[in-house]
């Protein structure tokens, strides 16, 4: 028996499946989960000392690689003045300053500690400044797992074949209308039901919890111009594409604007930390300014504004890493869908710079529906077999690849040969 399996029968005792997230377990693939030893650059070892290329990336913020020697000093260096404080500090006013002088639709921002809280708190605040109840969200988006937000909620939720959440009263969701992804018509049509009852549109701006979706041609630019239409604010869930697709996220790399942004560990290098921010007259509604209400003791954690900050400066004084990450992109992917091509696999690979998915279904995936079709047994196939020669996926049909800066020629090719050596064998 593996040490991985060892631990996971120990931990299925104490911890609710074994795992503490969902996305870690490998239930829906048939496997043991792998427990993660030691990771640097675009490699993660187990416990049992395997070696894998890694396309996790911790589910995104390592865009500089596992264990960034610069990310990894600064954290060393803050831990010798302590963990927390429970205080004000220096470093979270730089880190504020420093998103709001290079972000521009971002003029005041609040530090959390999760995506989720971040999501949480920035529609707290549309509402507050709205004086409006309701939220539009798309139907496979995925803002987190508080109560509202946990209908259609796409990635784990899917994986693990439950729409919604047991535990949530039917009047926490009450107010969260589902539209369809890609589909303005869809979004005009709530609007219209609810004359001046919308306080926000809130969106993935590329959909990476059904599997990685791509806006449509105008899609983005269409919400804002709906959003401005009925008086209601645009939150753009950037968790996963902040500071990933350009510096500006896909904000920037759209070239639409939001009214709102709430961000995740990216903004931490990894670290448990989240934000949200947007423009000044709707962050002073937060308190002690304003009436919204959002606190936290860990919020700006010393630690994690030391790796985050270190991070996001390299990032913006280096702008080369996403001229890299679409190059890497464009190569990987590319040659990925050419193999699937070349074996007459009819399936479908979305991708956008650093981020990506095979659907194993032969239906464009451009919704959630027809992300729906795609064949989770056909999948876990694929993964066990991807596995089995060094190459780390999510173990779910509905999670995105993500490249890092780290991943090399040698390391793509090494991918691209386990995926042909799978698509002969099927």
């Amino acid at each position: 028996m593996s040490k991985s399996q060892e631990l996971f029968e120990r931990a299925v005792k104490r911890i609710p499946g074994g795992v503490n997230s969902p996305v870690r377990a490998y239930g829906a693939i048939g496997e043991t989960p792998r427990f993660i030893e030691k990771a640097d650059g675009c490699h993660i070892y187990d416990v049992d000392g395997n070696e894998y290329v890694d396309y996790i990336d911790s589910w995104g913020p390592m865009i500089l690689g596992h264990n960034f020697a610069p990310v990894r000093e600064s954290v060393v260096q803050a831990a010798q003045n302590g963990l927390s404080f429970g205080c004000a500090t220096e470093i979270e006013v730089e880190m504020a300053e420093f998103i709001c002088e290079h972000i521009p639709h971002v003029e005041m921002v609040r530090m959390v500690n999760s995506g989720t809280e971040a999501v949480m708190s920035a529609i707290r605040a549309a509402r507050g400044y709205t004086g409006k109840s309701k939220i539009i969200k798309f139907a496979g988006c995925y803002h987190g797992h508080t109560d509202a937000m946990l209908v259609s909620a796409g990635s784990g939720v899917m994986t693990s074949g439950v729409p919604d959440s047991a535990g949530v009263p039917a009047g926490c969701t009450q107010d969260t209308m589902t539209a369809v992804y890609n589909d303005l018509d869809s979004v005009k049509t709530l609007m219209e039901q609810c004359p001046d009852q919308v306080a926000a549109v809130i969106v993935e701006p590329v959909a990476a919890n059904m599997g990685v979706v791509l806006p449509a041609e105008g899609f983005l630019s269409g919400l804002r111009s709906l959003c401005d239409q009925y008086g209601a604010l645009l939150i753009f869930d950037e968790v996963i594409t902040g500071f990933r697709l350009a510096f500006g996220g896909a904000a920037e790399y759209f070239d639409v604007t939001p009214d709102l942004v709430t961000y995740g560990k990216i903004i931490g290098a990894g670290m448990p930390v989240g934000a949200y921010g947007g423009k000044k007259e709707i962050m002073q509604m937060i308190a002690p300014v304003g009436k919204v209400y959002q606190a936290g003791t860990l919020s700006g954690n010393p630690i994690a504004m030391a790796a985050g900050l270190t991070q996001l400066k390299y990032l913006y004084a280096h702008p080369e890493v996403y001229k890299n990450l679409e190059e890497k992109g464009e190569y990987l992917y590319g040659k990925m869908t050419a193999l699937l091509e070349k074996y007459g696999k009819n399936y479908q690979l979305n991708h956008v710079s650093s981020l990506a998915s095979v659907f194993f279904t032969s239906e464009p995936v451009v919704d959630y529906t027809s992300a729906k079709t795609a064949d989770v047994h056909a999948f876990a196939e694929y993964f066990k077999y991807m596995l089995s020669k060094g190459i780390h996926l999510a173990p779910s049909q509905f999670e995105a690849m993500f490249l890092s800066n780290a991943h090399d020629q040698a390391a793509m090719d090494e991918t691209l040969q386990a995926m042909e050596s799978y698509l002969m064998s099927c």
